[in-house]
């Protein structure tokens, strides 16, 4: 059979992107009531989707017509709301669809992309398959950035510069002082910035440091805060010599009625987004209290700043894969660090924070399962 990817070796040679599981799929496997399973594994909003952005897609017209190529009254909207110019936005079907982008316009074959490891996955699954050379840079033993090796990595050869804020898997924030010093060591590559969780965070983010730096893209996504998953809307914020290649690489009709139209009304529904972060925040602190009082077992890497944490296996005859798998036949879904990150190992499970009814399914599990004695 003729290879496709034959003068790309990248393309076929390794595993596919791992999703959370669903909850179907625990249902039917374990015969647990598909409403009483703990989804953890995807960092989905619990609440369900805006409702704004729901009314509006619910009740959406015109759908015989093709939509504006360059989602030009979302551009408009997401412009207005953080103080910028439309030709300052790039629209794309989530985060995901405009890094290959970002790539393609910004770096040649066998040039290098950096990002720190553990990272999120399709950084280096892109770089690879677009024929590019992931550096990846370890993070320290309680996984904490090792911004020194960082620094150095910059070098003439490296074209894109990877940040995740908060960073995924851990929750950690970068504070927007080493985003500076990462924008300012990389004066001839492009930074961008993944923000893709950092409404968790209940700061700014960095949306300002546009003024600073012209080297500097910052991604955003509807599928978190927003609960707008499905919709698969994300944008990027950057200088117009920036935004200007990738309109010329994006599909001509890549956003949809119903992607703009339902993101349009989701940048006012303030109340919504306020109670989500609220929501999130308590129950946050009421898993890591109640993972702290396992000393022994599990214990939370760092402090966590976005809608899931990262949990070590301190107990030595559990790993990631039996937790995982222990978990699931009591209807908790969450992610094996050792099978979605690079780098991260058996010992560590990323765990979505979500509602009080998950949080206690997910502490009453943890608290049954035992290793092997």
């Amino acid at each position: 059979m003729f290879k496709v990817y034959k003068d790309n070796p990248a393309l076929g040679s390794q595993e596919a992107y791992v999703p959370g599981l669903t909850p179907d799929y625990v249902s039917k496997t374990y015969g647990i009531p598909v409403d009483e399973v703990a989804k953890l594994g995807s960092a989905e909003n619990p609440f369900g989707p805006s409702p704004r952005a729901q009314e509006v897609v619910m009740s959406a017209r015109k759908m015989d017509n093709y939509p504006d190529w360059t989602a030009g009254a979302l551009r408009e909207k997401i412009a207005a709301k953080y103080g910028y110019r439309p030709d300052q936005v790039i629209c794309g079907s989530g985060e995901t669809e405009i890094f290959p982008w970002i790539i393609r316009a910004f770096s040649s074959k066998g040039d290098k992309v950096l990002m720190f490891v553990p990272a999120f996955p399709i950084y280096h699954m892109i770089a690879q398959s677009e024929g590019r050379v992931p550096v990846m840079i370890g993070m320290g033993d309680d996984l904490d950035f090792k911004w020194d090796d960082y620094l150095a990595a910059i070098r003439p050869d490296v074209r894109i510069v990877f940040l995740t804020n908060p960073h995924s898997p851990t929750g950690r924030l970068i504070p927007n002082e080493r985003i500076r010093q990462v924008c300012k060591a990389a004066k001839d590559q492009l930074v961008v910035l993944d923000e893709a969780y950092i409404h968790y965070s209940n700061t700014n983010g960095g949306m300002d440091l546009l003024k600073e730096f012209d080297n500097l893209i910052v991604m955003r996504t509807f599928s978190k805060v927003y609960g707008l998953a499905g919709l698969r809307i994300g944008f990027g914020l950057s200088a117009p010599e920036i935004i200007t290649p990738l309109m010329h690489l994006k599909p001509t009709w890549n956003m949809g009625q119903l992607q703009t139209a339902g993101a349009i009304a989701a940048l006012d529904d303030d109340a919504y987004v306020k109670k989500t972060i609220e929501a999130i925040a308590e129950m946050r602190a009421y898993v890591v209290a109640g993972i702290g009082a396992m000393k022994g077992r599990y214990s939370i890497v760092g402090e966590p700043c976005s809608n899931f944490f990262l949990l070590k296996i301190d107990d030595p005859s559990l790993d990631s894969t039996t937790l995982f798998n222990e978990l699931l036949k009591r209807g908790v879904i969450v992610k094996d660090g050792s099978v979605s990150f690079i780098g991260l190992g058996k010992r560590y499970m990323r765990i979505d924070v979500s509602l009080k009814k998950h949080m206690d399914r997910l502490l009453k599990s943890l608290t049954e399962i035992r290793g092997v004695p």
